[in-house]
C-alpha cells in the first residue's frame, strides 16, 4: 500500500501545540509515558496470547533504549503486541478517550505550573495521550510497528506540525520501535540532554524502576581486567560498552514496605492510573491463611471526571504467579469502590481463569470480601485520625460511599458510619451519624433530618420549629439524593431516621400532648369552618387542611406521608427527566398565628369573600416555598399577592 498522509484530529493538534510551544517544568515525564506504553503492550501480548494462539510470544521480553549522540536520536524498542496499519491509523493521530476538552482546559488554565506545584506536563497521560508527550522533546517522531500475529509492518512519521504519514515497512520482529529526533538540550528551559546516558538512566530509575520487564541500554562501564598468572599489584580496569538493565524489575507489590520509598509508590500509582497527582493513601496488604494474596491499593486524591458516569470502568489488575490475567478485574471490588486503583496477585487461581469463571470462583469472592473490609477499615481510620484529610476525600468520593451504604447490606453499618452531613450542631463542620447519636437527648427516639436546596432555607423551615424548640439536632440534607440514602439505610445504631417534613414528629411528652390536643380541639371548635373553606379553595392541590401544634412562628406548612418524595428531591428528579407523579399533601395551619386568626375573622364576617381564595393561595404558596418546592401555578400565586397588596394600599 502506498504512503498516506493524514491530518491530526483537531483536539490532538491543540494538545500538541500546548505541549510543544508552552513552557513545561517537567519534560522528562515523556520517558515514563513511553516506557509505560511499552510495558502495557508487552502485557497485552502475553494476555491476548492466552486465548489467541495466532499471537506469537517472546521468550524474553524487554524494553531497549538506544542512544545516537551524533544524530541526536533516542530510540525505544519493545517486544509488545505491536499494531497493524489499521490500528495505527485509528489510534495514532486521534484522542479516542473522552475528556479531551477537560485536559485542554486544564492545561490552558494552569500555564507553566499549577498552584500545587505540579507542572501541566504532569497532566499528560490522564486522558491516554502519553505518546504525544514525546513532542515536548522531539522535532520528529518515527514509529515502526508490527502486530504479533501479522507479517507486515507499518511506519508512522510526524513532526507534529499538523500531519503525519503512514506507509508499509519491513519490520523484523513483532513489537514497536519509536525513534525521536531530539531537540537541542536547553537546561535553562528544563530540557535535559536525553543523549546523555546518565540523564536517561536516572530518569528511568526515578519513574520506571518498578516495570516488570528489563529496560536495557548500552552504556560505558569500567570492568576489572583479570590478572595473568604471576602478575602482581593493583588490578587494572578498562572502559567497555555493555548492555545493562536500568530497572530493578522486582514487582513493587512483592517488596517489603520498608524497602519501598514513598516516591516509588507514587510513581507506580501514576503508571497504573495515569493520574497526575500522588495518591491520597497507599494500602499495602498481604492476606495469609486459607486464601493467600498480595494487594497494593491506592485511594486517589481526586475523582476522575467520569467516575459517576455509568460508562466508567473500574477494576484492579489481576496477576496470577506474576502473569497478568486481567487488566481490569471489576469482580474484585464492589461497584461503589470503583475509584480504588491497584494490583492483586494470587497463586491460588488458575492461570487460564476466564472472566466467566472469575465471576463464580469462591477464591475471588473471598478476595473481594477481604479487600472490601480492608478498604473500609482504612477509610474508618482516616476519618478517626485525619478528619480534615477524610473531609477532602469525602468531597470527591462521598457519592460513592453513599452508594455503598445504600447497596452493600453486609457492610451497611460500617459504610453508614463513614457518611458526613451538615447539621444544626455546627455551622461549619459536618457530622457523622455516630457523632449525632452521641449527642442525642436522653428522651430522643429518632434521628431527624430535612432535605432542601440550601442550609439557610432549612434552618428557617417551619418543619423544624418544634424540633429546634426541643433542642434536637437536625441533619440538613442539601444533597437531594441523601434522602434516598437515608431511606435505604433505614436506621443507624438502632435509631430510625425521621423526616421533619413527613408524618407526625411525636416528640412531646404525655403532658404536652394533652395540652396540644386541647388547643387543637378548641381551634377546631372555634375556627373549624375556616378549614373546610380553605380546603374547598385548594381541593385540586392538597389532600387535607387541618390545624397543627407543630408550628411555632410560621403560619403554615405542607406535610407528606412517611414515604413521599420531598419537594426538593422531586424537583431534582424532574430536572433530570424522571417522571415524578404529583403528590397531594396536607396543609397544616398554625391556629395561634396572627394571619390565621385574622383570616378567620374575615371568613366569619363574610364566608364568600373573594379575599379568602387569595389568602388560601398565599398560605399554600408560603408552605411550598418553605418546603423547597416550586409553586405549580405561579400566575395564580402572583395574582393573589397583587390582589392583597392592592387591597391593603387602598
Amino acid at each position: 500500500m502506498s504512503t498516506q498522509t493524514f491530518e491530526f484530529q483537531a483536539e490532538t493538534r491543540q494538545l500538541m501545540d500546548l505541549m510543544i510551544h508552552s513552557i513545561y517544568s517537567n519534560k522528562e515525564i515523556f520517558l515514563r509515558e513511553l516506557i509505560s506504553n511499552a510495558s502495557d503492550a508487552i502485557d497485552k501480548r502475553k494476555f491476548l496470547g492466552l486465548t489467541d494462539k495466532s499471537i506469537t510470544q517472546e521468550e524474553n521480553n524487554f524494553i531497549r533504549i538506544e542512544i545516537d549522540k551524533t544524530a541526536r536520536r533516542l530510540t525505544l524498542i519493545d517486544t509488545g503486541i505491536g499494531m497493524s496499519r489499521d490500528e495505527v491509523v485509528a489510534n495514532i493521530g486521534t484522542i479516542a478517550k473522552s475528556g479531551t476538552k477537560e485536559i485542554l482546559e486544564q492545561m490552558k488554565a494552569s500555564g507553566p505550573s499549577t498552584s500545587s506545584g505540579a507542572a501541566p506536563a504532569d497532566l499528560i497521560g490522564q486522558f491516554g495521550v502519553g505518546f504525544y508527550s514525546a513532542f515536548m522533546v522531539a522535532d520528529k517522531i518515527t514509529m515502526l510497528t508490527r502486530r504479533a500475529n501479522e507479517t507486515k509492518g507499518t511506519r508512522w512519521v510526524s513532526t507534529g506540525a499538523g500531519t503525519y504519514t503512514v506507509d508499509d515497512a519491513d519490520v523484523a520482529q513483532a513489537g514497536t520501535t519509536i525513534t525521536l529526533d531530539l531537540k537541542p538540550a536547553d537546561a535553562e528551559n528544563g530540557l535535559p540532554d536525553f543523549t546523555d546516558e546518565f540523564v536517561v538512566e536516572s530518569t528511568v530509575k526515578k519513574y520506571s524502576d518498578f516495570i516488570a520487564y528489563p529496560i536495557l541500554m548500552k552504556k560505558e562501564v569500567y570492568e576489572t581486567i583479570p590478572q595473568k598468572e604471576g602478575e602482581s599489584g593493583e588490578p587494572k580496569t578498562e572502559k567497555v560498552v555493555k548492555e545493562v538493565t536500568l530497572n530493578s524489575m522486582k514487582p513493587i507489590w512483592t517488596r517489603s514496605k520498608n524497602d519501598v520509598k514513598d516516591e516509588e509508590y507514587n510513581e507506580f500509582y501514576k503508571h497504573l492510573s495515569h493520574d497526575w497527582e500522588n495518591p491520597l493513601k497507599v494500602i499495602n496488604y498481604r492476606a495469609e491463611g486459607r486464601i493467600e494474596y498480595q494487594a497494593l491499593l491506592y485511594l486517589p486524591n481526586r475523582a476522575p471526571f467520569d467516575l459517576y458516569y455509568t460508562s466508567f470502568k473500574g477494576g484492579l489488575q489481576l496477576y496470577v504467579k506474576k502473569v497478568l490475567i486481567l487488566e481490569r478485574a471489576e469482580e474484585l471490588l464492589p461497584r461503589y469502590l470503583r475509584f480504588v486503583r491497584g494490583v492483586i496477585e494470587s497463586a491460588d487461581l488458575p492461570l487460564n481463569i476466564s472472566r466467566e469463571i472469575l465471576q463464580q470462583d469462591r477464591h475471588i469472592n473471598a478476595i473481594k470480601k477481604g479487600l472490601t473490609t480492608k478498604i473500609i477499615g482504612e477509610l474508618t481510620t482516616l476519618l478517626e485520625k485525619e478528619r480534615d484529610k477524610y473531609a477532602d476525600f469525602y468531597k470527591e468520593f462521598g457519592p460513592a460511599i453513599k452508594e455503598g451504604a445504600s447497596t452493600d447490606f453486609e457492610n451497611k453499618e460500617k459504610l453508614s458510619a463513614l457518611l458526613l452531613f451538615a447539621s444544626s450542631n455546627d455551622k461549619e463542620k459536618q457530622t457523622t451519624l455516630k457523632e449525632y447519636v452521641s449527642r442525642m437527648k436522653s428522651e430522643q427516639k429518632e434521628i431527624y433530618y430535612i432535605a432542601g436546596e440550601s442550609r439557610s432555607t432549612l434552618e428557617n423551615s417551619p418543619h423544624t420549629e418544634a424540633l429546634r424548640a426541643k433542642g434536637y439536632e437536625i441533619l440538613y440534607l442539601v444533597d437531594a439524593y441523601d434522602e434516598i440514602v437515608l431511606q435505604n439505610i433505614g436506621s443507624f445504631e438502632e435509631k430510625k431516621f425521621k423526616s421533619a417534613a413527613k408524618g407526625d414528629l411525636d416528640i412531646a411528652d404525655e403532658k404536652q400532648k394533652e395540652k396540644d390536643a386541647e388547643k387543637i380541639k378548641e381551634a377546631d371548635k372555634k375556627m373549624g369552618p375556616l378549614l373546610g373553606a380553605i380546603k374547598e379553595q385548594l381541593k385540586d392541590i392538597v389532600k387535607d387542611v387541618k390545624f397543627s401544634s407543630a408550628l411555632v412562628s410560621a403560619p403554615s406548612r405542607l406535610v407528606g406521608e412517611e414515604f413521599d418524595v420531598s419537594p426538593y428531591l422531586a424537583k431534582i428528579l424532574s430536572r433530570n427527566g424522571e417522571n415524578v407523579p404529583p403528590m397531594k399533601k396536607t396543609l397544616e395551619l398554625n391556629p395561634e398565628h396572627e394571619v390565621v386568626k385574622k383570616l378567620f375573622v374575615l371568613y366569619d364576617k363574610n364566608p364568600t369573600s373573594e379575599k379568602l381564595q387569595d389568602y388560601a393561595q398565599i398560605l399554600y404558596g408560603h408552605a411550598v416555598i418553605a418546603d423547597g418546592g416550586e409553586i405549580a401555578d405561579v400566575a395564580m400565586f402572583n395574582k393573589a399577592v397583587l390582589h392583597l397588596a392592592s387591597a391593603a394600599l387602598s
